[in-house]
């Protein structure tokens, strides 16, 4: 039974998402559809490939992940999909999927990309402003069912790619960037491990407020405490203890991170 996603910046209240879903069962009744999330912050789509790479990697081989953040719908941008290892993407072609294809280069497994040109298998009317209703949701649909990639669109190999932000050396530490807000304020960053040796001998800088070394788990500091430390994804976070570190630093995500190592 194959397993489709959707990613969106559509929300949850005017029953976008609920329509890709009716095209989706329409087409392939047995699929079974899981949310990752609608509420991307509109035309952001840095943070749906962000979302996507910190989502993928949980789901089978053969997943289909239909993302769309897509503030070029109706121009020139080529709808395309791909096959990037063991899952596929469907959506449009502007750097959505970066994160993924750039996780598949660094581990040598084949990538497929194909422009999708084949009207046959998208819905019969097509709207200028809701390609993921009419072109990626049955696309995904029918690969759901067994139809090939190649059969779907021409073969490309210039997917649109996106500059994601790398964290960069400094001379006593990093610099990184703040890559995601959460629904609790945890502010994450792109900072890892390997960026900080030493969990005690470090000072983490972010909107001018200094945080010495890092915590283990939330649990380790005081209630309404600012405290650092590494999230389940390995990342640098800056969170306050049964509060919102957001709210209290205001600061959105590409925001800069400093973190300078103490002693040598």
């Amino acid at each position: 039974m194959s397993i489709i996603t959707l990613l969106t910046d559509f929300g949850l209240k005017d029953g976008y998402p609920g329509v890709m879903k009716g095209v989706i069962w329409s087409i392939a009744p047995q699929a079974q559809i899981a949310d990752i999330t609608h509420l991307i912050q509109p035309q952001n789509i840095l943070e749906g490939a962000l979302t996507l790479e910190r989502t993928a990697p949980f789901f089978p081989p053969g997943t289909i992940h239909v993302a769309v953040v897509d503030p070029g719908v109706g121009t020139q941008r080529r709808p395309i999909a791909a096959r990037l290892g063991e899952h596929y993407f469907v959506g449009p072609d502007n750097g959505l999927c970066t994160a993924l294809v750039e996780s598949c280069r660094s581990s040598g497994v084949p990538m497929q990309f194909v422009h999708l040109n084949q009207p046959q298998f998208w819905l019969a009317e097509v709207s200028n402003v809701f390609h993921g209703r009419d072109i990626f949701s049955p696309v995904a649909a029918h690969l759901a069912n067994g139809i090939p990639l190649s059969a779907l669109g021409a073969p490309i190999e210039d997917p649109v790619l996106l500059a994601l932000p790398r964290p960069q050396r400094t001379a006593r530490g990093w610099q990184g960037q703040v890559t995601l807000v959460d629904h609790f304020g945890n502010i994450s960053t792109n900072l890892e491990p390997q960026h900080i040796p030493s969990m005690g001998d470090v000072e983490i800088n972010l909107a001018g407020v200094r945080i010495h070394g890092l915590k283990r788990t939330f649990g380790d500091g005081q209630p309404g405490e600012l405290v650092a430390l590494f999230d389940s994804e390995g990342k640098l976070s800056i969170c306050v203890v049964n509060g919102s570190a957001a709210a209290r630093l205001g600061v959105q995500v590409g925001a800069q991170v400093e973190v300078t190592q103490l002693h040598d």
